[in-house]
């Protein structure tokens, strides 16, 4: 590995598995120390701490609801006490609540909303501050293809995707000026456990219907978060959504 990321620190929410374990992993490899937080997989996130300690960077990991705000603060201020100020924040941690709309009660739309959307708000506002005053910062978030191009029985999901990619818009006119460039990855279908519970056919029928034939793995993703994260590579994106996605939607 070139060392990209040589002496940075790196917050990443829902870091023990799937795409964020993917971005984990990378980011230690190119050089950088890595906090991230998981719910109820203590055994994965204790994996992830072992292979990033191998690579010889350091490892911070914590069980946190990220809709439970002020665990969230207090999971952010202790990666940055452990590990010094963040130089990139990853909000990758989500969850799919699925159902006809009629089936989707106040209570599973608000749990999406606020996994995804209103952590993502407030983990970025945690880390603001010290990276305006130090004139640098890198902001990533995970939306979703389904963001752009909507999917029956999943409307909360695709609902709070959407929405991740106008606040990486909104928030990148914002922290620009400041040395903060955010942006966003809109992902196609991935092997993840998440996709993995749609059946033990879902990649092969979903793959099919791709340009590219197959659905994409979490390493691929990964890739994309390493060029925004990296200088000079991610220097120019700017509010940007970059959508890996096998040819599921070329824009």
């Amino acid at each position: 590995m070139s060392g990209q990321l040589a002496g940075q620190v790196a917050i990443i929410t829902g870091g023990s598995r799937g795409i964020g374990r993917a971005i984990a992993l990378l980011f230690a490899r190119e050089g950088a120390d890595i906090a991230f937080c998981h719910l109820d997989d203590a055994e994965g996130a204790a994996a992830v701490v072992a292979q990033i300690e191998a690579l010889g960077r350091r490892a911070v990991a914590a069980a946190v609801d990220v809709a439970d705000l002020p665990a969230l603060r207090g999971f952010i201020a202790q990666a940055q006490a452990q590990l010094g100020p963040c130089d990139i924040l990853v909000n990758n941690a989500g969850l799919n609540l699925r159902g006809a709309i009629g089936t989707i009660t106040e209570d599973m739309f608000d749990r999406v909303m606020d996994v995804h959307v209103k952590a993502s708000f407030f983990a970025a506002q945690a880390v603001w501050d010290g990276m305006a005053a130090r004139g640098r910062g890198r902001i990533i978030t995970t939306a979703s293809q389904l963001g752009l191009k909507g999917a029956a029985n999943i409307v909360p999901y695709c609902t709070a995707k959407a929405a991740l990619i106008g606040f990486t818009r909104a928030l990148a006119f914002e922290g620009a000026p400041l040395g903060i460039l955010v942006n966003a990855i809109a992902p196609g279908p991935v092997a993840t456990d998440l996709t993995a519970q749609l059946g033990p056919d879902w990649a092969e029928r979903t793959g099919a219907k791709l340009p590219i034939g197959r659905v994409g793995q979490p390493e691929e993703i990964a890739a994309a978060a390493l060029l925004l994260a990296s200088s000079p590579g991610g220097d120019f994106f700017v509010g940007a959504t970059l959508s890996p996605n096998g040819g599921d939607i070329m824009h």
